[in-house]
């Protein structure tokens, strides 16, 4: 057990170092795109984005966490699983150059076409870096893809900050995807060595057919409920309005994929190694779990205390239209870091059967809210107000899941130890609702926030007994 937690803790350490050196360069990145292109741009991306993510879960089909959980498949096995994907990478990208003509027909814009056929190269490199990154996490090098994420990353950007600043617009967001995609693929290759194999044999395939498929499947239903709002907006709003929304969506990601990206990543290939001790698993998992909550209740606070701060600093006036968005999306912060660890816990246990069964009440609750937001708001406010609090649902849901049917224990024993940061939750709210200052400097007034907030939660913190807990498990 101890080597357990030691092996979670260092690879944490390990992936946070190259994440927050990754976070720190995109948050550069970002000010800098954000001054030289236009809401437009992005929500020109933002619309193809949605069907290139789209071949990506038909790309992947499970088989990535399938070589992490599978720990009987052999080099052999290995290499024929890439070799699908090779075969399965060529298909889809010619499919998808094709398929360009229906989203420029559907969206009444021929750019769609040009974009799409270069996206498609993009397409092809991702789907055969599937296979190798769940190579790489099986084998818990948690260095290696650290290093090679900041690595890629950072090239990346840097041509395509010069590429936007050339006047490229949308097509130097276009650059940086394909570019990530091919030297990602060449990096894995010369770290995997993987071989391609011109005869195909299709055992290893159906020996992880049933893990996997569940596993698509929830992919499958993840991608619907994360990308038709962008999907519908872009149709029915208007690219530009979805650019405001977009970027406020992004923005909102940060706390999320960036406070839990450190430890999610490393809980399926370090916790699948005790797959067959629920007990252990669950121990360990909700200390994960109350610390993500611990951190998000301060992160959500300071994303809607201080939304208009945030914008205004990080991307400049011309985005005032995304600073309502991004606070109604914010109330979801906290419940979203929690449910971001859900499916490493599913898939740790091997049941990737509940995972889909849950994933489709989870669609089912999205895609009415989204449709709701679109129809019947008819605004990106209201899109953003429906679309947050589906995620709220959709957290209630997942743990209940988990909790009753997959770790087969009370919920109501879950709720119970959830209630002391709910009361943290509370306090901080209602201290931001009769905040006394006001600043007219905007970096002032953000530092005030900041600190205000900071003070308010570990007051909060201390009264509902907690205090101890998260900082024993922050350093541990």
């Amino acid at each position: 057990m101890d080597k357990e937690v030691n092996s979670l803790k260092k690879a944490t350490i390990i992936n946070a170092i190259g994440k927050y050196s990754k976070v720190l360069l995109g948050i550069i990145v970002e000010v800098v795109l954000a001054r030289l292109l236009t809401p437009h741009d992005y929500g020109i991306v933002a619309v193809i984005t949605v069907f290139t993510t789209f071949f990506m879960v038909l790309s992947d089909m499970g088989l990535g966490t399938a070589v992490i959980q599978r720990k009987d498949l052999t080099k052999y096995d290995i290499d024929q699983l890439y070799t699908f994907s090779v075969y399965i990478a060529f298909i889809l990208a010619i499919i998808f150059y094709i398929f360009s003509f229906v989203i420029s027909s559907f969206y009444e814009n021929v750019i769609y076409i040009r974009i799409g056929h270069l996206l498609s190269i993009s397409l092809f490199f991702n789907t055969l870096n599937m296979v190798p990154n769940g190579v790489l996490n099986r084998q818990k090098l948690f260095v290696t893809i650290a290093i090679r994420t900041l690595v890629v990353y950072t090239i990346a950007a840097i041509i395509t900050i010069i590429v936007a600043y050339l006047g490229a617009r949308y097509y130097a967001l276009v650059f940086q995807t394909i570019l990530t995609s091919i030297l990602t693929f060449f990096w894995n290759i010369k770290t995997t060595k993987l071989k391609f194999k011109i005869k195909y044999d299709n055992r290893p395939l159906k020996s992880v057919a049933n893990y996997s498929g569940f596993q698509f499947a929830f992919n499958l239903l993840n991608y619907f409920s994360r990308n038709l709002d962008s999907l519908l907006a872009g149709r029915f709003i208007g690219s530009t309005l979805l650019g405001y929304y977009n970027k406020a969506y992004t923005l909102m990601q940060y706390p999320i994929s960036n406070l839990t990206g450190v430890i999610t990543p490393v809980l399926h290939p370090i916790l699948s190694d005790y797959q067959n001790n629920k007990d252990i698993l669950y121990e360990k998992y909700m200390q994960v779990v109350k610390l993500l909550t611990a951190v998000g209740i301060w992160a959500e606070a300071i994303c809607i205390f201080a939304g208009s701060e945030i914008i205004y600093i990080m991307y400049g006036n011309k985005w005032n239209n995304s600073v309502i968005c991004f606070q109604l999306l914010a109330i979801s912060i906290a419940t979203q870091m929690i449910n971001s660890s859900s499916g490493a816990a599913f898939q740790a246990l091997s049941n990737t059967r509940l995972l889909f069964i849950q994933g489709i009440l989870n669609t089912f609750i999205t895609v009415v809210a989204i449709i709701v937001g679109v129809f019947y708001g008819k605004t990106i406010y209201a899109l953003a107000l429906y679309v947050s609090l589906s995620f709220l649902a959709n957290f209630i849901v997942s743990f209940f899941f988990l909790v009753h049917f997959a770790f087969e224990k009370k919920f109501l024993i879950f709720l119970r130890e959830m209630s002391p940061y709910i009361f943290v939750g509370v306090v901080v709210s209602f201290s931001c609702i009769i905040y006394p200052a006001h600043f007219n400097n905007i970096v002032l007034s953000l530092i005030f926030k900041l600190i205000y907030v900071t003070i308010v939660y570990l007051i909060a913190l201390t009264l509902s007994g907690q205090t101890k807990l998260v900082f024993k498990l922050i350093f541990k």
